[in-house]
């Protein structure tokens, strides 16, 4: 048995509530309001109960690249939908064949042409981290979610198939120059398949902060310092 399995994403926001339509009129969502200044993002029709997005209100401003991002796949050939929505182009197409777009805090993340000689269909198709070792970072995360570790023949990215509970097709990590230094303001929760996070922090893991308080969770971070949560197994 694996000591994990994803369960959900959650993004840093100055406005939780403006943060949550933007990206449910791009993920063909509806954003629920918690009533506390956050948001969550239920689902779209036929999307995994994994695709939720929770979104909250946090005092630090963003100062740097947002080192975990979305890529998505558009429905029509330019992300022009995605622009009246709120987005801004970061880059064009060029020797890469896809947009890298803002969402209206400045969160960067990749926009793909449909591919019509697929059945690729629409919507999010994979989760991006920055990291500094890519094949490193992937290999960790299989090994305690029970995925498998795929190398790129580029040798710059790595990405995990298979992880339990990943509700998309690809987790990628590919190596950027630039060192971690603040916090990650989108991370991942995870599900434990025990009571505690024991055999994370055995593997690699480093405790952050303990349940008590406000939470009934564990923060952690993994080998490259990445925050995430993780939540008791459910009796």
């Amino acid at each position: 048995m694996t000591p994990a399995s994803f369960k959900d994403l959650c993004m840093d926001a100055d406005d939780a509530l403006s943060q949550a339509r933007f990206w449910a009129a791009l993920l063909g969502s509806s954003p629920i309001d918690r009533g506390d200044g956050s948001a969550r993002l239920a689902p779209g029709p036929g999307r995994s109960s994994a695709e939720v997005l929770w979104i909250d209100p946090v005092p630090e401003p963003r100062t740097v690249k947002t080192r975990v991002h979305l890529d998505l796949r558009l429905v029509e050939p330019t992300p022009a939908a995605l622009l009246r929505a709120g987005a801004t182009v970061v880059r064009e197409p060029g020797d890469d064949p896809w947009w890298v777009l803002a969402d209206p805090e400045g969160n960067e993340f990749c926009a793909f042409p449909p591919d019509s000689g697929t059945a690729k269909p629409p919507g999010v198709f994979e989760l991006v981290v920055d990291c500094r070792d890519a094949w490193a970072q992937a290999t960790w995360w299989a090994e305690v979610t029970g995925g498998k570790a795929v190398r790129s023949d580029k040798g710059y990215f790595a990405w995990v198939e298979g992880a339990a509970g990943f509700p998309w097709q690809y987790w990628v990590f590919q190596e950027v120059p630039e060192p971690k230094v603040v916090k990650n303001r989108v991370h991942w929760d995870v599900d434990l398949t025990g009571d505690a996070p024991d055999a994370l922090v055995e593997a690699g893991a480093v405790v952050l902060r303990e349940p008590g308080g406000d939470i009934t969770w564990w923060v952690l971070a993994d080998p490259e310092g990445n925050e995430f949560c993780a939540f008791p197994a459910k009796r």
